[in-house]
């Protein structure tokens, strides 16, 4: 019988985070500031602590991973890869399946991996309290058990859609003693404007974004910094342990390497933990599908234009090139809230003009249907965020079938979905509905960005 599960030893943990910015072959444009002139890394100062701004404007391919923050990684990592036999042969495909279980970390999801080390470098700095927005909840729950761990105060902004949906986040950011409040909320400038223009609004990450920023920056203490969950360099750095970790484990079973790696994205931390690694890769020669799959309700990548924006609504942040709908979109409150992001790592992005991934959207119920053949064959319960990533390795698996192909799939399972339950519930009870956004609403949304500069599709066209 073959091994279902793929472990590591604590002992082979990856050491190093994995920087793609070294590798890409057409470097990134910078993030301008609001005259339209790059940023320097001292105009960031009052957002985070220097040792990330360090990391975050890095070239260096390799960054060393430091000791304390392994420690407390090992709780949960290396995550098991696991092999989806009963998902095969319910298929009949030749396809072999593999999965990376972010599951297993304390939180439910990829994200401590990323919340540990922003934790960590910022007390090490002197920094005694972050803020933070989250979407679905799974980055919340993830800061406030690092800064828990770490002993710093945390304060979230969740989506106020996500804030009502799944109650369940807000009281596992509460045990591990953060507070969490719902945005738009009363307490910013920002969340009050809001408020006054949109009072019944869902909500958005723009607007959670601009909240948590306008409350670190606002502290006269100096005591607080801004903790982001995706999109940012040094995010989606830290989360390049998953696909190192990835790789060695196919080595233990016998892959040579993958022929299609998969990833939910929706600001694209746990795509880039999954992919980057394997992109460096195909830089280098090697043939692999690399597929994020976005929802159609959201279709940054699949339909917004390469530019420069803002990452929050009320532009507090720099203005950064990347895909986007517009920093302005509120997304309709599909149930996958990690992926109602206006915009795409700036990094994932280039990646996606260089032509080096593929990125695909899926409508909600597409995705539940695949959760739901997920859980009746495999078992788990899956976050619908990735129930993306889900479907579309169900997808390639019937394509293979089909063709007679054997591949090697590999795909990110980036979170489960007990905290979820609700959503599955509206679908099972036939509420939910395969929504697309409509072309003249990212249309409309997409004026605001008229007067911003145009960023450049600078590619090599190798791929």
């Amino acid at each position: 019988m073959s091994d279902k599960k793929i472990f590591l030893a604590e002992k082979d943990i990856p050491r190093q985070w994995y920087n793609l910015a070294a590798d890409l072959p057409s470097p990134m444009q910078p993030p301008l500031g609001p005259d339209g002139n790059p940023i320097k890394p001292e105009m960031l100062a009052k957002v985070f602590p220097m040792n990330i701004i360090e990391q975050e404007v890095s070239t260096q391919r390799w960054i060393d991973i430091p000791e304390e923050i392994l420690e407390i990684l090992t709780l949960w990592r290396p995550a098991p890869l696991r092999r989806a036999f009963f998902l095969e042969k319910y298929l009949k495909t030749p396809a072999r399946i593999y999965y990376k279980d972010e599951s297993t970390s304390p939180a439910g999801s990829h994200k401590p991996n990323t919340a540990v080390a922003q934790a960590w470098y910022n007390k090490k700095f002197g920094i005694k309290r972050l803020t933070t927005e989250t979407g679905a909840g799974q980055w919340g729950c993830a800061l406030a058990f690092a800064c828990n761990l770490i002993g710093l105060k945390c304060k979230v902004y969740m989506v106020r859609i996500s804030f009502d949906q799944k109650p369940l986040r807000k009281i596992m950011m509460q045990t591990w003693g953060s507070e969490c409040v719902a945005s738009p909320s009363n307490e910013t400038h920002s969340g009050r404007q809001i408020l006054k223009e949109m009072p019944h609004t869902p909500g958005s990450l723009g607007i959670a974004i601009s909240e948590a920023v306008e409350d670190a920056v606002s502290d006269k203490s100096g005591n607080s910094r801004y903790s982001l969950g995706s999109v940012l360099n040094h995010v989606l750095l830290h989360q390049t342990i998953i696909g190192l970790e990835a790789k060695k484990q196919l080595k233990i079973a016998g892959e040579e390497k993958p022929d299609v790696v998969i990833g939910c994205v929706g600001g694209g931390s746990n795509f880039a933990g999954i992919a980057f690694p394997f992109v460096c890769d195909k830089i280098h020669g090697e043939d692999i599908e690399i597929i994020p799959v976005e929802p159609t309700a959201c279709p940054t990548l699949t339909k917004g234009p390469f530019t420069y924006d803002f990452g929050d609504t009320a532009g507090l942040t720099p203005l950064l090139p990347m895909f986007t709908l517009g920093h302005g979109f509120v997304p309709e409150p599909i149930h996958a809230g990690g992926l109602r992001y206006h915009g795409m790592a700036p990094l994932v992005s280039q990646a996606a003009v260089e032509g080096l991934i593929s990125p695909r959207a899926y409508d909600q119920i597409k995705c539940y249907e695949a959760a739901m053949l997920w859980a009746r064959t495999e078992g788990t319960i899956c976050a619908p965020e990735t129930s993306h990533a889900i479907a579309c390795t169900i997808d390639e698996a019937k394509k293979c079938a089909k063709e007679g192909k054997e591949k090697v799939i590999l795909f990110c399972y980036s979170g489960h979905g007990l905290m979820d339950l609700a959503g599955y519930d509206k679908f099972l009870t036939g509420k939910l509905t395969a929504y697309s956004m409509p072309k003249h609403k990212i249309e409309e949304s997409l004026c605001k960005l008229k007067k911003f500069p145009k960023a450049k599709k600078v590619k090599t066209g190798k791929w």
